[in-house]
């Protein structure tokens, strides 16, 4: 097994053992199911374990947090990241007479080929996260609840969802976002909305394909960077 089909590894560490059995309980407990003997119990370790390498009930919180970071930057890889495409030849260097520099500047600006890219990079984490990572999502809303009541656990929380906003932001610069870290909010945010809706919310009883998710995704980026235009449609549920 591995982080893609949302279960641990079979020779996880005990530290990771013990972490992921935390995000399990979260996702199937809740935050009150969660203590050290239930993840002793639930990982078939000796009882004492998880209190000698977590201490604290707010350590094991961190450790879940940090375990939940490092498996959810794998959902999507980096080399399904969309690359910046900043080696183009300017209009001038291309032959082209007047003006053209200032021609090839506007279509960065208009999203460029990192539009369709970014679309597609986004709508694939998402249909992955809804189809074989539901307990990681189910144990986030968890952390993210907990945190708002633990300065300590927020600034873990915080730190590692910074992993996953800044290459957002990197990537709407480079498509020609004008405003990357006010859209990087939007796209963000759209995001959880749809991952909680299509989980917890109105929306749990069937997951978006991956062309419907495609397509809101693309009209969403439509707004924010002229030129991205919609891309191939599809508003079914449930599959690729």
């Amino acid at each position: 097994m591995n982080a893609r089909d949302g279960h641990a590894p079979s020779a996880a560490s005990r530290p990771q053992l013990i972490a992921d059995t935390a995000l399990r309980l979260l996702a199937e407990r809740g935050m009150r199911g969660l203590t050290h003997r239930a993840v002793d119990e639930t990982a078939g370790l000796p009882q004492g374990s998880t209190s000698n390498l977590a201490r604290t009930r707010a350590a094991l919180l961190e450790a879940a947090v940090g375990r939940l970071a490092e498996r959810e930057a794998a959902v999507l890889t980096p080399d399904e990241l969309p690359r910046p495409q900043r080696d183009r030849p300017s209009g001038t260097e291309a032959g082209a007479g007047p003006g053209a520099g200032a021609a090839s500047g506007a279509g960065a600006a208009a999203g460029g080929p990192e539009v369709p890219a970014l679309a597609e990079a986004l709508s694939l984490a998402l249909h992955r996260y809804l189809t074989h990572h539901r307990e990681l999502l189910l144990a986030r809303y968890e952390l993210a609840l907990e945190a708002t009541r633990r300065p300590a656990l927020r600034e873990v929380y915080d730190r590692a969802g910074r992993a996953f906003r800044e290459p957002v932001v990197a990537m709407l610069a480079a498509a020609g976002s004008a405003a990357p870290e006010r859209h990087a909010l939007s796209v963000v945010a759209w995001c959880d909305g749809v991952l909680f809706s299509c989980t917890a919310g109105q929306f749990h009883a069937a997951v978006p394909t991956r062309a419907a998710l495609r397509t809101s995704c693309a009209e969403l980026l439509a707004g924010m960077l002229p030129g991205a235009g919609a891309s191939r449609g599809g508003t079914g549920v449930a599959g690729e």
